[in-house]
């Protein structure tokens, strides 16, 4: 079939987890167009032919909590400085591909097209988990409006689409038709990666609010593999049991594989990477940030580690190293067949699709 596939470029994990889709698809024998923005387009474009670059919404961050302000500014006006080159995608679009079906990772040029065009569209992200499931009140206390104001914005984003396929390591109860939850989308470095038990924690945090965070890490006695915290050094650095190291996608997933444990944010793509690999995680999602807070709420729920709200008292880390091996227990019960039962999920929707009985 051809396939439109939009992809947002807000943070990397969109694009990562595009790419495996994407590689599914062009190896089943797809014909793909691909429209996306930011930083994915660039990612995408080093892997896939016919990648579009359009403008997309994104956030502003500082101190770790997001800007509205300015996030509401910068997307009006670079907004409007994009919008003719994205109406000049759009119609070109139109005219050389004919596409047969949408798939939109929270994308909305992709889903405008779908909906203008009559076609079948396809939802797959992780962000709908929030409209389309019910969250209980020991997920959402104390952020009730920002639980608000997500929902709202996630369900004016890409509305009625023919299926939701949503990816997740948690389950909560399913409340909209024409929705299936998913095990996270894991990339081919992750699936390869050498998973074994290891004594170190690795870190990934900025400097930007944490100046107390080497203090209490040294507090651990455990080797510390530290990423974020010092930009732009080109070689390791050795400090007691910390050591700074250069980012390495490579030296990463091995320190990730190998870990004890994590300590990091409430991003989706990390979190689902460090519990498919059962590593217990210490998450400190951004404020105001609802999904993050959400999937850091979750990972403590389900028992595979603890959600902070920020790292400043060095009890936090220090509790949850003591927790570790409790939470590793609860990890080895998780199971996930890599990305098997997404792809099985994606290829019936399509048949469906080509034969005319999607919607």
């Amino acid at each position: 079939m051809k396939i439109l596939y939009g992809v947002v470029g807000e943070g990397m994990g969109h694009a990562m987890r595009s790419r495996v889709v994407l590689e599914h698809l062009v190896g089943q024998g797809h014909e793909i167009e691909i429209m996306a923005s930011g930083r994915a387009a660039e990612f995408l474009t080093k892997r896939f032919e016919g990648v579009n670059k359009i403008h997309g919404l994104h956030m502003i961050y500082e101190e770790n909590r997001v800007r509205r302000g300015k996030t509401f500014f910068s997307n009006v006006t670079q907004g409007a400085a994009g919008l003719p080159k994205n109406i000049a995608a759009y119609f070109e679009l139109i005219r050389a591909f004919r596409p047969e079906v949408v798939i939109s990772d929270f994308e909305s040029w992709t889903y405008l097209f779908a909906k203008t065009h009559g076609l079948p569209i396809l939802s797959i992200d992780n962000m709908q988990i929030i409209n389309r499931c019910t969250h209980g009140p020991d997920i959402i206390r104390g952020d009730e409006a920002d639980f608000t104001v997500t929902r709202l914005f996630i369900k004016g984003k890409l509305p009625f689409c023919d299926h939701y396929l949503v990816t997740s390591f948690f389950r909560p109860p399913i409340r909209k038709p024409r929705t299936t939850l998913y095990p996270p989308i894991l990339r081919p470095e992750i699936l390869r990666a050498d998973r074994r038990e290891g004594d170190h924690l690795l870190v990934y945090q900025t400097a930007e609010g944490n100046d107390a965070l080497a203090d209490t890490l040294q507090k651990t006695g455990l080797e510390c593999r530290m990423y974020g915290m010092r930009r732009g050094i080109t070689e390791e650095q050795v400090e007691g049991n910390l050591r700074y190291r250069p980012f390495s996608e490579e030296g990463f997933i091995d320190d990730l594989a190998s870990a004890r444990a994590v300590i990091a944010g409430g991003g989706f793509t990390l979190m689902g990477e460090a519990v498919y690999l059962r590593k217990p995680m210490l998450a400190v999602p951004i404020r105001h940030q609802f999904e993050q807070v959400l999937n850091a709420r979750y990972l403590e729920k389900e028992g595979y580690g603890r959600a902070a709200q920020s790292l400043a008292d060095p009890a936090t880390i220090l509790d949850f190293v003591k927790v570790v091996p409790e939470c590793a227990e609860r990890l080895a019960r998780y199971s996930q067949d890599g990305n098997q039962e997404l792809f099985n999920g994606i290829d019936e929707l399509l048949d469906r699709a080509a034969a005319g009985v999607l919607s």
